[in-house]
């Protein structure tokens, strides 16, 4: 346990840069489930190992010890590391009750938000899945529903006089693909994830742009029109400016005019993914093999940080029974 606990504190040094990297030549939707999965994986790997510096220090406090029935002498560690054990496991406990503190925190406030966008758009009439707003700045975005509920789209007046009718259709898709999708979790999880491991901060950007480019090609797939759908984004991206200032509005909604909208446009206006590829080259070969070896290495650090936990995990057990079963020898029969 005196190695393999670090190792999955450490592991997203490498693993975030690699996730980030492989997003970049995947598909949307399989950038967003790679993305979350990995900022998951990683929290919890996180999380366990600070569990088991605090458990691992707990253990040798004499009253501890004593209501577990261990001898501190055989507990494990030697020298200088048991020296040190109580102390980082004081810095483990910390950290983890800020992890929890902030997981809490930042669950409530999500939720809070959502009840109280409910609460505003439940006071307008809704029809058909869609909320409007009587509202002059121009916004627009996805509004999950309650456990069970599909959620609606929450548009302004201002949006709908700034859009023609073709295009605030592409523009309800967008938003329809991001209820369908439920992928306020995914961004959910993601802030969960990074208040575990600072470096998983760095997986929100990608991971915004990833799932704005999966409702992108959903509503593209839906009004059958690429091109119109480039335009409704920019014009609605145009017209919202670069803050949204309706009312009640949740700051973890996911909406249209959210994220680089040149760089998303520029994608619309670009062949489908997998179009136009079916004669392979060497540059694409090269692409694909670099993925391949992309995909392995990060699969690698996630397996290896999982497996770090559970092998100190193991091992801490182990020393425990060997220390509980040290003191049953030495009790006098």
């Amino acid at each position: 346990m005196i190695f393999a606990v670090w190792i999955p504190l450490l592991m997203p040094l490498l693993a975030v840069p690699a996730a980030r990297r492989l997003a970049q030549s995947l598909p949307p939707r399989a950038a967003a489930w790679l993305l979350t999965g990995c900022a998951a994986v990683l929290a919890g790997c996180t999380a366990a190992a600070l569990g088991l510096l605090l458990a691992a220090g707990a253990l040798r406090l004499p009253p501890v010890a004593a209501l577990g029935h261990l001898s501190l002498a055989l507990l494990g560690g030697t020298g200088g590391y048991q020296a040190v054990t109580v102390p980082v496991a004081c810095a483990a406990g910390a950290l983890l009750a800020a992890c929890a503190g902030t997981v809490a925190r930042r669950t409530h406030r999500h939720h809070t938000e959502l009840r109280s966008a409910r609460r505003a758009a439940d006071t307008h009439p809704t029809a058909g899945g869609l909320c409007v707003l009587p509202h002059s700045a121009p916004d627009a975005y996805a509004l999950p529903g309650r456990t069970g509920s599909g959620g609606r789209v929450v548009v302004t007046a201002g949006m709908l006089r700034a859009l023609p009718a073709a295009e605030r259709e592409a523009l309800f898709a967008h938003e329809r693909a991001h209820l369908a999708g439920r992928h306020h979790l995914f961004l959910l999880t993601a802030s969960l994830a990074a208040a575990c491991h600072p470096l998983l901060r760095v997986l929100h950007e990608p991971l915004a742009y990833a799932l704005e480019r999966w409702a992108d090609e959903s509503a593209a797939s839906r009004v059958g029109d690429r091109r119109l759908t480039a335009r409704a984004i920019g014009r609605a991206a145009l017209a919202a400016g670069p803050h949204a200032t309706t009312p009640n509005r949740p700051g973890s909604v996911l909406a249209a005019t959210a994220g680089p909208v040149p760089r998303r446009v520029a994608a619309l206006l670009a062949p489908p993914p997998g179009h136009g590829h079916s004669h392979s080259h060497p540059p694409t070969r090269a692409r694909a093999q670099g993925r391949r070896v992309i995909a392995a290495a990060l699969l690698a650090c996630v397996a290896f940080s999982a497996a770090a936990a559970v092998d100190a995990a193991a091992d801490l057990h182990d020393n425990v029974e060997f220390a509980q079963g040290a003191r049953v020898t030495q009790v006098p029969g």
